[in-house]
């Protein structure tokens, strides 16, 4: 089932809703939309768990308005899923920038109807370096990225996409997954590389207090796995799973192990 739901005055979201049982919900990462988790999409309600795949604001077949990129706006956006779809006990899934939205939420809606918390090679706490903060990449990196936007958005997705595997995807795969960077509106990808290169959320992360799995490539070359470290020392309970093989894209590079990890760690029983 797939719903449309607004968020705002005239501004609605694609979620697709796949399923019963426990919801899952899967927040994309940038510049993509929530088809790049079709791999889960297939898997989870095979084994009872209820898909929910939202496509952030400006991306997919969502809206894609002139406003509203930064992480506030978009937490709040997940919070109107949430109440609307009168969702509980659910695991919030966020890979790259969907887990950076993933952690504003928890600290600024308190964690309301989430359960457990999965981040997946999340561009968090902070995605670029600085003076009181060495790790992630260098902030003309992602200046890069945009001025790609503005002049060749297409190429710049196709070089952002050789960064972005760590296995060669087949040619046909590498093809479909720059489609859905395409979907995206090219306001939308420009001012949410804004948000990304200058966001900070060190302070959200005392916030979350739910089991907490930091999924990430150990070759990582977006958010490099020194941002996991750090995401772990400041969440309470916080568990890395490394995935030696894989770069950023380690739902690609190692399917069968994050799957089977992800639905473990779904499963496990809360503790009392």
């Amino acid at each position: 089932m797939a719903h449309r739901i607004e968020v705002e005055h005239g501004t609605t979201l694609f979620v697709e809703d796949i399923g019963s049982g426990q919801p899952v919900i899967f927040l994309h990462g940038w510049p993509v939309n929530h088809k790049m988790f079709e791999h889960q999409m297939a898997t989870l309600p095979e084994q009872g768990f209820r898909f929910i795949g939202v496509d952030l604001r400006g991306y997919g077949q969502s809206d894609k308005p002139a406003h509203g990129y930064d992480y506030d706006r978009m937490a709040d956006d997940l919070r109107v899923v949430i109440d609307t779809l009168g969702l509980k006990d659910a695991v919030l899934c966020g890979f790259s920038m969907g887990g950076a939205i993933a952690i504003r939420y928890m600290a600024k809606h308190g964690e309301k109807g989430i359960a457990r918390l999965a981040l997946l090679g999340a561009a968090a706490p902070v995605f670029t370096q600085r003076d009181d903060f060495e790790y992630g990449l260098p902030k003309e990196n992602v200046n890069g990225l945009i001025d790609g936007a503005y002049t060749d958005r297409a190429d710049m997705l196709k070089d952002f996409g050789g960064l972005f595997f760590g296995k060669e995807p087949s040619t046909h795969y590498n093809s479909w997954f720059h489609s859905l960077g395409m979907q995206a509106g090219p306001h939308s990808t420009i001012a949410s590389a804004r948000t990304l290169r200058d966001a900070d959320l060190r302070d959200d992360l005392a916030a979350i207090s739910v089991p907490t799995a930091i999924l990430h490539g150990r070759n990582d070359g977006i958010c490099p796995f020194d941002l996991a470290e750090q995401m772990e020392k400041g969440i309470e309970d916080a568990t890395i799973i490394p995935f030696e093989e894989s770069g950023h894209s380690l739902f690609h590079d190692e399917q069968e192990k994050f799957n089977e990890t992800l639905i473990q760690f779904i499963s496990e029983p809360v503790k009392l």
